[in-house]
């Protein structure tokens, strides 16, 4: 758990110093940097992809993960959660003077940003079955920079997603120490896709390209493992 905690850690100092830094630093420039966070979470997400070795299982478990989510409205739950602890803490951030940023975008995005993808998955893995937390430690690296240049932008509602980074990776790890003896390289190699996918719509959508709802298609790296599982007995 030693990565999980720096990582949350990361997240808590990134969005301090950003909200420190929010009247300093021009929107102009927050902006800029936004588009380039969100550049380069595309990259991330492609490089991702490409581990997938079965088109077959991200396919299913996409659509499989889509009617899900929207059937369950993962998306609307977590915007409702936002909503609820905007309401508790009675807090909305100013953009240029005018147009305000709710607490809840910035939760989502922030919570969506570090938790879906690649880094996420195949970090908390490796940290769950073999104790390695290097992954981890450099997904921190970059989250810090992230959190403080979100927050700048977002405001309070990055700093509270470090909870939901210590929830949910913390509960990968766990788990995946739990489920290390049933996953092969096969499935995480697909986890690892399938994430990636996530988190490239999740680019697009910071770089203002596209609007998706990201959360309703977390379900689908639930079905991944056992699709990919299933899989292995069909002659495909």
């Amino acid at each position: 758990m030693t990565g999980v905690l720096i990582n949350t850690i990361t997240v808590i100092v990134g969005s301090c110093v950003g909200l420190l830094l929010k009247k300093g630093i021009p929107q102009r420039l927050t902006n800029a940097v936004m588009v380039g966070i969100g550049l380069c979470t595309l990259y991330i997400g492609v490089d991702g992809m490409l581990q997938g070795e079965n088109t077959l299982v991200l396919i299913v478990s996409m659509v499989l993960g889509a009617l899900v989510g929207t059937w369950l409205d993962l998306d609307g739950k977590i915007q409702s959660l936002g909503d609820w602890i905007e309401n508790r803490f009675r807090s909305s951030q100013p953009i240029d003077g005018a147009a305000r940023v709710s607490l809840a975008q910035g939760f989502v995005t922030a919570s969506l940003l570090f938790c879906v993808g690649s880094m996420t998955i195949v970090g908390s893995l490796n940290a769950g079955i073999s104790g390695d937390n290097e992954m981890l430690l450099t997904k921190s690296l970059l989250d810090l920079i992230s959190a403080t240049m979100l927050a700048a932008s977002l405001g309070v509602g990055v700093l509270l997603s470090a909870a939901f980074v210590l929830v949910f990776q913390g509960g990968l790890v766990l788990l995946a120490s739990v489920l290390a003896p049933f996953l092969t390289s096969a499935a995480i190699a697909e986890l690892t896709c399938c994430g990636s996918v996530l988190i490239l719509a999740l680019g697009l959508n910071l770089i203002g390209l596209a609007k998706f709802k990201v959360a309703d298609y977390l379900p689908a790296l639930v079905f991944v493992p056992f699709l990919s599982w299933a899989l292995q007995f069909l002659p495909i």
